[in-house]
C-alpha cells in the first residue's frame, strides 16, 4: 500500500515483523541489501497502532505505548566513499524460549483475535539492561570504536528505566541520550526514527556525527546498529 502511494514502481517491498526491534532489523536487511549491490536505494519504515492491541484495564502496559510512525531513506555509496555516512554496522538477535516475558495473547493465525500486549516489567527490565548493553558492545567492536566514542545514543523508547540502566552500565553520559517517551511513549518500531528525526530538527544531531541506536522487544528480540549521520 504504502509502494502504491507512492507511485514506486516494482520495487522489492516487504514486511519484516519483530515488534520494538522492528527498526533495528529492517536497518540491518536493508544495509546488507545495499552493501551487495542487488540495490541502489531503500526506504526503512517503523509504523505501529499499538492502541488496537492494547488492554486499557492493565495499566503495566496501556500507559506505556502510543501509535507512531518514522522512516530512513538508504541510499548506496560509491566504493571509495564508503567510510562516510550510513550504517556502520549492525547486530541483531533472538531468543524464543522467553516468549512468555513480553508477548500478544491472540492474533489471526492463533486465536482469531486481536489480542493484548502482556508483559512481565521486572523480568523484561533486567534481560533488557544486559542483552542491549552487550549488543552495543558488540556492534561497536564490529566497527572497531569504543561505545564511549559515539556522539549520540538514540535508544528505543521503552521506558526511562531501561534507558538510564543502559547508560550506567556503559558509562555514557545523560545528555547524550535522545529522549522522545515524555512526549510520544513507546512507539515500538516507530520509536528509533521519530527519536532520531527529533534530535535532527532540534538540531543536536548533526552530519558526520556518530549515532548509536538499539532496541529490545517481543520474541524477546534485539539488537544494535551504528550509523554516521
Amino acid at each position: 500500500m504504502v509502494q502504491a502511494k507512492l507511485d514506486a514502481g516494482e520495487g522489492a517491498a516487504f514486511d519484516i515483523q519483530a515488534v520494538c526491534t522492528g527498526f533495528i532489523y529492517a536497518l540491518a536487511t536493508a544495509e546488507k541489501f545495499l552493501a551487495s549491490g542487488q540495490h541502489k536505494r531503500a526506504l526503512v519504515i517503523g509504523a505501529e497502532t499499538f492502541s488496537r492491541i492494547l488492554d486499557w484495564q492493565d495499566r503495566g502496559t496501556c500507559v506505556l505505548f502510543g501509535d507512531g510512525a518514522g522512516a530512513f531513506v538508504l541510499e548506496a555509496q560509491p566504493a571509495e566513499e564508503t567510510g562516510e555516512r550510513g550504517v556502520k554496522a549492525s547486530y541483531i538477535r533472538c531468543d524464543g524460549r522467553m516468549v512468555d516475558l513480553l508477548y500478544v495473547d491472540g492474533g489471526v493465525s492463533s486465536t482469531g483475535t486481536v489480542g493484548h500486549v502482556r508483559m512481565q516489567g521486572n523480568k523484561v527490565f533486567r534481560e533488557a539492561v544486559n542483552r542491549i548493553s552487550d549488543a552495543m558492545v558488540k556492534v561497536c567492536a564490529e566497527a572497531k570504536v569504543e561505545v564511549t566514542e559515539i556522539d549520540w545514543f538514540v535508544p528505543h523508547q521503552a521506558n526511562e528505566r531501561i534507558i538510564q540502566g543502559v547508560v550506567k552500565k556503559l558509562d555514557l553520559r545523560p545528555d547524550q541520550v535522545v529522549s522522545t517517551i515524555a512526549g510520544q511513549g513507546n512507539t515500538s518500531a516507530a520509536s528509533i526514527p521519530l527519536a532520531y528525526c527529533a534530535g535532527v530538527e532540534d538540531g543536536r544531531i548533526k552530519k558526520g556525527d556518530l549515532v548509536l541506536f538499539e532496541a529490545m522487544g517481543g520474541g524477546l528480540t534485539w539488537g544494535a546498529a551504528l550509523m554516521r549521520a
